[in-house]
């Protein structure tokens, strides 16, 4: 059985990355990230906030108590990443901004959550800070 993020990265493919349903007029993007440890190749549909010629992609986990793993494996990565953008696959340069290291957090975090109104409803679940990472296309 496929996962829900099978299904989205399968429709995502298929339909040169514009999706319907909840994701109707947003942004997603499938970001490529090798596992730390493993070396695998992970793909992560997210939804992409655009901003100044970047995508912002948050570590909401659905509001998860525990960052995803994949903004670590981004966290170890060295160079830059794989991102599939419509039908463009392309590498991209990132930073994680996290709320208790980076000062501009603050307003990322806000263009993401204005951007993906289901932000609000994950807040209610935990009290981590999401983490937020700018994903900017070579």
């Amino acid at each position: 059985m496929a996962s829900f993020n099978d299904t989205v990265i399968d429709d995502f493919r298929a339909k040169d990355g514009v999706l319907g349903g909840h994701f109707e007029g947003k942004t997603v993007l499938l970001l490529h990230v090798p596992g730390r440890k493993s070396g695998k190749d992970f793909v992560n549909p997210l939804v992409a906030a655009p901003y100044e010629g970047s995508y912002l992609v948050c570590g909401s986990g659905g509001g998860a108590p525990e960052t995803p793993q994949w903004v670590a494996n981004v966290e170890a990565v060295d160079g830059p990443l794989t991102v599939e953008i419509g039908s463009d696959t392309v590498q991209a340069d990132h930073r994680v901004v996290r709320a208790e290291r980076d000062a501009d957090w603050e307003t990322l975090y806000g263009v993401w959550r204005a951007y993906w109104p289901d932000a609000a409803g994950y807040e209610t679940k935990t009290d981590r800070k999401f983490p937020v990472v700018v994903v900017t296309p070579r």
